[in-house]
């Protein structure tokens, strides 16, 4: 987004995960849980809507992009963290005249491994130069992984948490990762 020249709109949920969002950089951001979504993304767009939605949460938040999509607009679907698959309304992607895309980026260890390392090399590369911010908000070694990936589910984390070995990181939180952290 930001490092291509997009203008950033960040929804997230709650003041802390809004703080964040600002300071890695989002040109607006829309707390769900004190504002409208769709008043807030028209407002932020000129009514225009976005170009490229990101949806890692899936159930209300895919509906709520799908009225904000702009004409000949992507909604990338990644995940389902809300625990709730959509299903998206085909009618309405041809009326409005928008992709839908789903992007299941571990297959291409498989399908295109080349094709994940050079983007591992260029999102280091950005990293490095700052273009963007990775964000590990938790360490956890391997015995703490179920409570994180429910800490994740039930929306309590901000950022990545990732599961390391337990000599090499010590237990972190709200930190943003190096270059190499990235990597992690």
């Amino acid at each position: 987004g930001k490092a291509a020249g997009a203008t950033v709109v960040g929804v997230v949920g709650g003041p802390e995960k809004a703080a964040v969002a600002r300071e890695l950089g989002c040109d607006v951001v829309v707390d769900r849980q004190a504002e409208d979504v769709v008043a807030a993304v028209k407002e932020a767009t000129g009514g225009r809507g976005a170009d490229v939605i990101y949806d890692p949460v899936g159930g209300q938040a895919y509906a709520q992009s799908a009225k904000v999509v702009a004409f000949e607009g992507r909604i990338v679907v990644v995940g389902f963290a809300s625990g709730t698959i959509p299903s998206p309304a085909l009618n309405h992607a041809l009326v409005k005249n928008y992709a839908i895309l789903g992007l299941h980026w571990g297959l291409y260890n498989t399908k295109d491994p080349q094709l994940v390392r050079h983007c591992h090399e260029q999102l280091t590369e950005l990293a490095a130069r700052g273009a963007v911010k990775p964000l590990v908000s938790e360490r956890v070694p391997l015995d703490g992984a179920a409570d994180a990936v429910q800490r994740v589910a039930d929306g309590r984390t901000t950022g990545r948490v990732a599961v390391v070995p337990e000599k090499a990181v010590p237990q972190t939180t709200n930190t943003q990762a190096t270059a190499k952290g990235a990597v992690a």
